[in-house]
């Protein structure tokens, strides 16, 4: 089996202690009560309301993993260096009020920073900017990059009012270029694309997160924000690798059945271009990363398709998978022939380090 220098888990998840973080809601909300248990709003009514036991719960482990929980995770899996996302937070782009949405992002990230950032170095932070107020966003992508040292932000996938790559937030990733930061955007909040009213759980799971990122995708690639930002690396976790077949082969099609005449030529790819010679083209130029997680069968035919370069480990702890799953995934990949020695180290650590721009921790 192949041995790697180390493991770089790309996207791990932190429960949010909601007392701590109201704890760090600025004012005028912090003078009057605040009510911890609507600091975010839900999910949607997919999530909470089933009677489904994850992976994880089956293992006998408790949802409610705190920084101790991550120690012991990170040493039972010989993970290095995890960059922790948020859970209920997931949900924050559904925030209503904008002041609200500016308070609970701010208070996410002071939070993050103290508990989990602060406590060691083998934590590193994505935060929350307040898309709601766009000005407000890029003041806070600001402040977590340059004063809390968070790597950049994650994005709700399905965008705030609308999709991420929209013109009204281009003011965002103005400053992320700047920054030379990273964009990442997740799933998770499932209404709205057309799921609401399956009958059974499994392929809501199933379907969410790929359908969005896809979503997300799409957006940036043709509002062309990959060559009118280029020092911004994306990355779309949470998916797997299965939807990026259909992303190259329905947007291939697409572009050369219903091509769009860009007067300006501003909104990404031209209609000379080939879909997929452009993603391509973004990877290997090192834009575009997607979340995987060490067990999918098609890991190898996606390298071989677009190399090694965008796939980044990710484990997801402590969602539905157990300790046990997420040690079996990292195993996997080593023991997988079909990846060669310089895939397995890119997936497993390089990627990662590439993406977030990490230095290897020493502890």
């Amino acid at each position: 089996m192949t041995a790697v220098k180390r493991i770089v888990d790309g996207d791990g998840h932190i429960i949010e202690e909601l007392d701590a973080i109201a704890k760090f809601i600025p004012s005028p909300y912090k003078e009057g009560p605040i009510n911890e248990g609507k600091i975010f709003p839900p999910l949607d009514h997919l999530h909470q309301h089933n009677q489904v036991t994850t992976s994880a719960e089956l293992s006998g482990r408790s949802f409610n993993q705190g920084p101790a929980e991550w120690d012991n995770f990170l040493a039972y899996t010989g993970i290095d260096t995890t960059v922790v996302y948020p859970t209920l937070a997931l949900s924050y782009g559904r925030i209503v009020s904008v002041d609200w949405a500016i308070a609970a992002t701010r208070a996410y990230n002071d939070w993050l920073y103290e508990t989990y950032l602060a406590r060691s170095p083998k934590f590193r932070g994505m935060g929350l900017i307040p898309g709601q107020h766009v000005e407000s966003a890029v003041q806070e992508l600001r402040r977590i990059v340059e004063d809390l040292g968070m790597h950049g932000a994650m994005l709700p996938a399905m965008g705030f009012d609308v999709h991420p790559g929209a013109n009204t937030y281009w003011p965002i990733f103005e400053e992320a270029n700047r920054l030379g930061c990273t964009i990442a955007y997740h799933g998770g909040a499932h209404s709205g694309i057309g799921l609401d009213r399956m009958n059974r759980y499994a392929p809501v799971h199933a379907m969410g997160h790929p359908i969005e990122i896809m979503l997300a995708l799409s957006s940036v690639v043709f509002n062309g924000l990959l060559e009118r930002y280029p020092n911004v690396r994306h990355v779309f976790l949470e998916g797997g690798v299965g939807w990026i077949f259909m992303a190259l082969e329905r947007f291939d099609r697409s572009h050369v059945t219903h091509p769009e005449y860009d007067a300006y030529k501003q909104w990404g790819p031209q209609i000379e271009d080939t879909i997929s010679d452009y993603i391509k083209k973004h990877i290997d130029e090192g834009r575009i990363f997607f979340g995987i997680e060490g067990d999918e069968a098609l890991l190898p035919v996606a390298v071989d398709e677009v190399g090694h370069q965008p796939f980044v480990y990710s484990s997801d702890f402590p969602h539905e998978v157990s300790n046990e799953m997420c040690k079996e995934e990292i195993q996997e990949v080593l023991a997988n022939e079909a990846l060669s020695d310089e895939a397995k180290e890119g997936i497993l650590h390089g990627n990662s380090e590439q993406l977030y721009n990490l230095a290897p921790v020493q502890v």
